[in-house]
């Protein structure tokens, strides 16, 4: 990961390299999915395309008996992400004036 790192943020590479620790270190050590982005076009938000994309990923989950972890990057999307079944298990808070994530976890679901 370091040599793309580099590549992407050349001379803000330390900086880039702490934000990733501080999410790695609260990254849960379980098993789990980790669904790491998911969005849909601007275009097409509010139509259920995200919705339908969320509810794919957590059906493979619940399948697959296995529990799925996000991190929220804005406080409004946190309700979002509870509906379908996710909780909040904390806060991260990145370094150099970094947004604050909002680590979440769901349990599968039989």
């Amino acid at each position: 990961m370091l040599p793309s790192l580099v590549r992407t943020f050349g001379a803000r590479s330390a900086a880039a390299r702490e934000v990733v620790r501080s999410i790695e270190r609260r990254h849960p050590a379980e098993p789990h999915w980790y669904l790491a982005v998911l969005g849909t076009d601007p275009s097409v938000r509010g139509k259920g395309f995200g919705q339908a994309l969320m509810q794919s990923r957590l059906s493979c989950c619940d399948v697959d008996h296995a529990p799925a972890y996000l991190e929220s990057s804005k406080a409004d999307n946190v309700p979002y992400y509870e509906r379908f079944g996710f909780t909040v298990t904390g806060e991260i808070t990145l370094p150099n004036g970094g947004p604050t994530l909002w680590p979440m976890w769901r349990d599968p679901r039989y």
